[in-house]
């Protein structure tokens, strides 16, 4: 198994207070996209690591999903996550794509992904089309 918890912890380091990242995106920015469940075992394998917003890494419907962590629990990450602005419901979810945090292509690039992948990362997170009737 690989060991994800250097890119994972550059990754999640750049999300910004208020925003969010799914497992599924943090996988798809070090360059492994088929490696989401993988990164939560690496974000539950860090332990207490200085300046690392581990609240900030929900999964991509928009539900807090975090297991297997005494101290690391969906109420606590509710409750950071509601310290930063963030809207959870009672049932642990949110509208992930008004929070979602989208890496540009420096961070890309700064994340160590390969340049023929940067474009469908970027398509694949783009922030969502406004539909106008008029």
């Amino acid at each position: 198994m690989t060991d994800y918890r250097g890119p994972v912890l550059t990754v999640v380091r750049c999300v910004p207070y208020g925003k969010v990242i799914s497992y599924g995106q943090v996988a798809a920015y070090i360059g492994a996209a088929k490696d989401a469940r993988e990164i939560g075992w690496a974000l539950s394998s860090m332990g207490q690591v200085d300046n690392f917003p581990w609240w900030r890494v929900i999964n991509n419907a928009g539900r807090l999903s975090i297991k297997g962590n005494p101290e690391a629990t969906a109420d606590k990450q509710k409750q950071l996550l509601e310290k930063e602005g963030i809207k959870i419901s009672a049932e642990h979810t949110l509208d992930i794509e008004a929070y979602r945090f989208r890496a540009d292509e420096v961070m890309l690039v700064h994340f160590g992904l390969e340049p023929a992948a940067i474009k469908d990362v970027l398509a694949k997170f783009e922030e969502p089309k406004q539909i106008s009737l008029f």
